[in-house]
């Protein structure tokens, strides 16, 4: 089903605030938007706040103060008509394990008033494109870990919605199966489906998403493209597969070179500089190169380096207080 992509915002999140009964600021007057069609990643360490601001958009979770609007929708105002618009696959599994994936949709679909045959379709549907067609009749507590989160996702997709939200979808999961997940998402993204994920998977954000926000502290401390977000990074990590096996560096070699184990070797190389001149000195050293890869942590090198930066501004504003 192909959604139109307009210049509407999917989500609109405007000043919103939540403080727990025990006095926590979980959200401090955050704002963010995530554009009709893309796909936006969601990033922070755990108690930074994703979990509340999605429990919010999802009405899971009352808010202190501020404004959610799905697609134009005021959540306080019409949430039913916003939650028709909203498939949520939760970090954790919350279905019954004793249930078939084909009883776990089709009663999921029965939820948002999708009629018993259209819901038979959309279950073939997506429990065929998400390879559990074949398990349809089987206990769900016999299916992998991997099997168990598409179910999620194909569950999430029944009332077939405009806006996609996955909190850590992939957590727990085999490389092989992320990738299938990988390629689905983008699928459906491609197809006009919005997509907000949080994930800890940094090369996950950095391969399917074109949005980042970046929360800490319950504060959106970024809020960015992906493309202008990369141009902030000061370096470039490589790793290096090296001919003959070595079990420790030569005197003289840099620190930004090190050895990861006899035959591989890790380097950071600043941003716009040549790599030719680190062959030569590896060369002088007689060690051979015999492949090279640029390794895939370049956001987690730029998340790191924004809440090293966050944390100094939070200690310099209490030191002036």
């Amino acid at each position: 089903m192909k959604h139109s992509v307009g210049s509407d915002h999917a989500l609109s999140v405007q000043n919103l605030s939540k403080t727990y009964k025990n006095g926590r600021e979980a959200l401090k007057n955050i704002s963010f938007n995530v554009k009709e069609g893309d796909f936006y990643a969601l990033l922070g360490r755990n108690g930074a706040g994703k979990s509340t601001a999605i429990g919010i958009t999802c009405s899971l979770v009352n808010k202190s103060s501020g404004k959610v609007f799905i697609f134009g929708t005021d959540i306080d105002k019409d949430f039913q008509s916003a939650k028709s618009n909203i498939g949520l696959v939760p970090q954790e599994i919350n279905f019954s394990q004793f249930e078939t994936p084909w009883n776990i949709v089709i009663n999921h679909a029965g939820y948002y008033g999708v009629r018993r045959s259209l819901a038979e379709k959309q279950a073939e549907k997506y429990l065929s494109v998400l390879g559990l067609w074949s398990y349809r009749h089987t206990v769900s507590r016999k299916l992998s870990g991997g099997m168990k989160r598409r179910l999620m996702i194909a569950r999430a997709l029944m009332h077939e919605p405009r806006l996609l939200i996955l909190d850590e979808p992939t957590a727990g999961i085999d490389f092989e199966a992320r990738l299938l997940m990988w390629d689905y998402m983008e699928k459906i993204n491609r197809d006009g489906i919005t997509i907000i994920l949080t994930t800890h998977y940094l090369e996950e954000a950095e391969r399917l998403c074109r949005h980042v926000g970046v929360i800490e502290l319950g504060e959106i401390i970024l809020d960015i493209d992906m493309k202008s977000l990369f141009k902030h990074l000061q370096q470039e990590t490589y790793v290096l597969h090296i001919q003959q096996p070595i079990n420790a560096l030569p005197d003289g070699i840099t620190e930004s070179i090190r050895l990861k184990d006899d035959r591989t070797i890790e380097v950071d190389i600043a941003k716009g500089s040549q790599i030719n001149p680190l062959f030569e000195t590896l060369a002088r050293f007689g060690i051979s190169v015999v492949s090279i890869q640029n390794k895939s942590n370049r956001l987690e090198t730029l998340f790191m380096e924004l809440l090293k930066t966050e944390a100094t501004t939070l200690q310099s504003d209490e030191l002036s207080d």
